[in-house]
């Protein structure tokens, strides 16, 4: 494996990091956020959201991974037209369909907010809807620079998109909620600010683009005059093709996204049912999907980075058949996500508590008990958004849409049986969200091993990771305990612990030899890494 043909590790590298900058001020702003609009506002908040992802998903997330996947097979064939012509025909699609989205969102808002039980979150909803307009224009632009092997527009504008948002969410939460301090939807009003940043923050990420996309644009002029096509797409094929690649994606994400959305119906209507008063039932899903799900979300960023940079990868390579190449690809991404997202995942179930606490107020026992229930989602999650990713870059489209829907109908029976049954509460929403992500990881893994002639090495990509973040997880422990010990403060103490974590899970895999120095090159900063551990005798 060279550095070249890992070129789009260094890519989804930089995505990856632009996408966990992104998560973080999520996570930072919604701290405030909480505080401003409580729990109850955080479930209208959420619920908000999830009819917006799935409207977002069904209307206009599938076009930056199609457009690339397209795009990328174009490019490297010199095909400059055809690949024009994509672009082209990805936004009059998009844009049509996005708008139609926006419409039905906002005409239907009471409507769809009924259905998930929370009545009020049509408030911000509303507000929600015109966002997917603007995200229709903002993927394909996205998805025209990562065909072209290029993740940094699309990182600045997230980061970019993601700064506006958590300003504008804070500021707009605080004087919604005072301009409404008089309503019985006062919370809902506070959500609605939050989603007002979103809206703003998408915006300012769609200018941005705008942007370079004319400053680029004479580039492009100049490379259509060297196109080498030997044939030449009429828009019909272009809309066909792009139609036909678009359709599978947007099953799988939706059928992935559902099962967020479930959980929201399910949850609402089943505590109802169950005699739980409505301030109740969202007090709980407040704290599962604001605080539970935002930090197990917060790792998963970088396999989603991945996701979208190994999908045009592994397609020129496939189209190549280029065959051990692309089984490099795979093992490869695999590996370096595993060892990034096993420790997160022992991190988050160790030091629970302390983070809970740090970030937000109320009390925290409910969020710590089900943060180390599920942190192991952020392992299956990861695995899953993935290797998703990789069927849909080598012309599998169709299988991540079955996958996910036999893991969503498992997932309704199981949550059914935790929620009505057992009568779990929050608890049950966690063990069906890591129950939905382990099937779907596991339905993947198979269909991998078949398609690529793939044979997943478990060792060093799996279990060495694995001891080596339980042997960091019992260093931080103590470490933290320590040093509270000591200073008696919580951020001091996590500040103290964090880059120690580190360094010995670092030092670990090393001396466990779940990483080769030929490996740690072919990642991003590699050489860096090499000198650095070489300087300390560590490799």
């Amino acid at each position: 494996m060279g550095n070249k043909n890992n070129k789009y590790l260094v890519q989804g590298g930089l995505l990856a990091v632009s996408s966990i900058i992104v998560r973080l001020i999520g996570l930072l702003y919604r701290v405030p956020l909480q505080r401003i609009i409580g729990d109850g506002g955080m479930a209208f908040y959420s619920a908000a959201f999830e009819i917006y992802n799935l409207a977002l998903i069904l209307s206009s997330y599938s076009i930056p991974i199609a457009v690339s996947k397209l795009v990328s097979a174009r490019e490297r064939k010199k095909e400059y037209n055809n690949a024009n012509k994509v672009f082209k025909a990805a936004m009059v699609l998009s844009v049509s369909v996005g708008g139609i989205a926006s419409l039905i969102i906002f005409i239907g808002a009471k409507f769809f907010a009924k259905m998930l039980g929370f009545e009020s979150a049509y408030i911000p909803l509303r507000i929600l809807a015109p966002t997917i307009f603007v995200f229709s224009i903002m993927g394909v632009l996205r998805g025209l620079f990562q065909g072209k092997n290029t993740m940094m527009p699309t990182a600045i504008s997230q980061v970019f998109e993601q700064i506006v948002n958590a300003i504008v969410s804070i500021a707009a939460a605080y004087g919604l909620m005072k301009a409404h301090n008089a309503s019985a939807n006062i919370e809902a009003w506070g959500a609605a600010g939050g989603t007002t940043g979103t809206l703003c923050g998408a915006i300012a990420g769609l200018l941005f683009l705008v942007f370079i996309y004319m400053i680029y644009r004479p580039v492009m002029k100049k490379r259509l005059l060297k196109d080498e096509s030997t044939h030449e797409e009429s828009y019909a094929d272009v809309f066909k093709v792009l139609i036909m690649t678009v359709v599978p994606i947007i099953l799988s994400q939706t059928v992935y996204q559902l099962s967020g959305t479930v959980d929201s119906a399910m949850f609402g209507q089943i505590m109802q049912s169950k005699g739980y008063m409505e301030n109740e039932y969202d007090f709980m899903y407040g704290i599962y999907s604001g605080k539970y799900r935002q930090l197990t979300n917060l790792p998963v960023a970088l396999a989603t980075a991945l996701g979208a940079a190994i999908v045009p990868a592994l397609a020129a390579t496939y189209l190549e058949r280029d065959m051990d190449n692309l089984r490099d690809k795979i093992a490869t991404s695999i590996k370096f996500n595993m060892l990034i997202s096993i420790p997160s995942a022992v991190g988050l179930g160790v030091l629970a508590k302390p983070i809970l606490t740090l970030l937000f107020s109320g009390d925290t026992e409910l969020s710590v008990q089900l943060l180390q229930l599920g942190c192991v989602a952020v392992v299956f999650f990861a695995l899953s958004t993935l290797t998703n990713g990789i069927l849909q870059g080598i012309d599998k489209m169709h299988l991540p849409v079955i996958h996910s829907a036999i893991s969503l109908a498992i997932h309704v029976v199981v949550l059914f049986l935790l929620l009505k049954v057992m009568d779990l509460g929050a608890y049950g929403l966690v063990i069906g969200n890591v129950t939905f992500a382990l099937v779907v990881s596991m339905l993947n893994w198979i269909s991998i091993a078949k398609y690529a002639h793939y044979k997943q090495e478990v060792l060093r990509t799996f279990i060495l990771p694995t001891i080596a973040s339980i042997l960091m997880g019992i260093v931080a422990y103590i470490v933290y305990h320590i040093t509270h010990g000591i200073v008696h403060s919580n951020l001091l103490s996590i500040l103290v612990t964090l880059p120690i974590a580190v360094a010995v899970y670092g030092i670990l895999v090393i001396m466990l030899k779940a990483v080769t120095k030929q490996e740690l090159l072919e990642m991003p900063m590699g050489s860096k890494i090499v000198r650095f551990l070489k300087k300390f005798h560590i490799l």
